[in-house]
């Protein structure tokens, strides 16, 4: 196969175009395009004379920071790969992943190093190999310092690998919510059609006078947005902490007109409800893309009567890299018969998406055959898709490739139907579905309709099992303070079942509604059902093997 460009092309031929212009402001710190990108050239210097070099797999365990951004970049050039962790994660988490990735070495931030000494505890009961401990403050014996591993010439000559198209770039961890998490192999070649796309389809017309504010980690989805930004000199201003400090937020955003940002509904709704949120004229903000879970209608026409017509949806995930659908601000209103309520949009150009019948496992004998037929327009099965966009399979998991990828299709586990135009409408996960009394039951449906109460601020709807009927259906509900019903009072379980008569079939009603005070968030602000199931077990709302009355 004929090479193709090292992905860490995109920085060098910025700081090249634009030298002098701020890439990356963090904290008090600024630093201009041919600072960024001579500290990553050091860097890359100082990896190779550890020996480290093309194919070689470099953890990186840290909260945002400019380390972290030069860690992801250096990697790139280097020809290695790339395996960024949740921060959030615990240490004998994070000890799987470096074993399981095979990692030669291990950058981690100022407050973990309980993570690296459970890494290496486990490398040294396998035959996993690491070698090198990078500590971006106060090393270890053993370790090495960071700033020791660039010196103090950052005037080294640019190096980047030669790459084919397949080589893996990244190991992109799916969130794990049943066994152990899994390692999405992303490529060079992928990687850059990826941006390429993101720049024709999120944010046309991108340049190096726009600026984005990360506001989730940069070592999922908001590492991608990043790496768009870069690819045409938009400067990063990342946050000072670790949290989300709203009004800090919208400091930032004022102070450095930032334009773009990337993050998830529950983040556009807290946003969007700040006191301090400055008046929609004020606002520098041309897109505000929001992913990994469709964001409720109700929450949708707020963000838009608030920040105006600056909504982008996209649809993806790491297997696709945020690349299956996008709803554009023309496809979004405020007005229900001017917009597709509940669709997230078309799909993504040179990608193509398939309905599928999710219980016809048929592989077609045929190499590139494409299996069983897509179903008609407007019926409900599995989300497929296909196109320069999907991975390269899960490192070194067989079984998972032969599930996701088949008959030249990657099967999402998200179910959906397209409409005539080719919009997607996304139903739930398959996973989520649950079957009471015989009946399938499709959460999302059930939510959206007590999202439609005004007390109610945030809901998750789920089935667990009951002795009687199977499966029953029980909501979760975050109220709105004290009047945000209309009448001054909050209701209760009885009020919202009654609010559901008429406006959702009573074989969908949840049996039990519990109230409480916050949902609980992964680190990227979605609302794992996983956990939820977990909380309700947990606090005694539910009890095992009792049914739900």
């Amino acid at each position: 196969m004929g090479g193709t460009m090292n992905f860490g092309r995109f920085l060098s031929d910025t700081a090249r175009l634009h030298p002098e212009r701020e890439a990356l402001v963090w904290r008090e710190r600024t630093w201009n395009w041919r600072e960024l990108d001579g500290r990553v050239n050091a860097l890359v210097r100082g990896l190779r004379a550890l020996g480290l070099g093309k194919g070689d797999r470099l953890l990186l365990h840290s909260r945002n920071s400019s380390q972290m951004m030069e860690v992801m970049w250096a990697a790139f050039k280097l020809g290695a790969v790339l395996v960024p962790t949740n921060f959030r994660l615990t240490p004998p988490e994070i000890a799987y992943m470096a074993g399981f990735a095979g990692a030669r070495a291990f950058f981690y931030d100022t407050p973990y190093p309980a993570h690296v000494d459970a890494a290496r505890e486990a490398a040294r009961e396998s035959d996993h190999r690491l070698e090198h401990v990078i500590a971006f403050e106060a090393p270890r014996a053993g370790e090495v310092a960071y700033e020791d591993l660039l010196g103090t010439d950052h005037d080294a000559p640019p190096w980047e690998e030669e790459v084919d198209p397949g080589d893996p770039m990244w190991y992109f961890f799916t969130s794990g919510t049943t066994g152990q998490p899994k390692a999405a192999i992303l490529t060079h070649g992928q990687m850059a059609y990826i941006v390429t796309n993101m720049l024709a389809d999120l944010m046309p017309g991108l340049t190096h006078e726009d600026a984005s504010l990360a506001v989730a980690p940069l070592s999922h989805g908001a590492g991608v947005h990043m790496m768009i930004n870069v690819a045409r000199g938009a400067k990063t201003v990342l946050m000072p902490g670790e949290g989300l400090d709203v009004a800090e937020a919208w400091r930032l955003i004022a102070e450095h007109r930032v334009t773009n940002l990337f993050t998830v509904p529950t983040i556009v709704k807290m946003l969007v409800e700040h006191p301090n949120l400055p008046p929609r004229a004020e606002s520098p903000l041309k897109w505000v893309i929001y992913a990994g879970a469709p964001m409720y209608r109700e929450d949708q026409k707020i963000a838009l009567e608030t920040l105006g017509p600056v909504l982008v949806q996209y649809y993806g995930m790491g297997e696709v890299t945020g690349n299956i659908t996008v709803l554009p601000p023309w496809l979004h209103s405020t007005d229900d018969a001017n917009m597709p309520v509940g669709s997230c949009g078309l799909p993504r150009t040179g990608m193509e998406i398939a309905i599928k019948d999710p219980t016809d496992t048929t592989v077609s004998a045929k190499k590139g055959a494409a299996g069983s037929a897509p179903l008609p327009v407007g019926e409900q099965g599995e989300v497929c898709v296909r196109g320069l966009g999907v991975f390269a399979g899960y490192h070194n998991n067989p079984q998972a490739n032969a599930q996701a990828l088949r008959d030249g299709w990657f099967h999402t586990g998200d179910l959906g139907y397209l409409d005539e135009r080719g919009l997607l409408y996304l139903t739930g996960r398959a996973s989520d579905m649950y079957i009471s009394g015989g009946a399938n039951v499709y959460p999302r449906e059930v939510e959206e309709v007590l999202l439609e109460h005004p007390a109610v601020s945030e809901t998750a709807v789920l089935g667990v099992p009951d002795p009687k009927w199977g499966e029953s259906g029980v909501a979760v509900v975050v109220l709105r303070a004290p009047g945000g019903n209309g009448n001054g009072a909050l209701p209760g379980e009885a009020e919202l079942l009654a609010f559901l008569e008429g406006r959702l079939a009573k074989y969908k009603w949840p049996r039990r509604i519990f109230f409480w005070d916050e949902l609980p968030k992964s680190g990227y602000g979605k609302v794992p059902k996983h956990m939820v199931r977990g909380n309700l077990f947990q606090r005694g709302d539910l009890k095992e093997g009792e049914p739900v009355v």
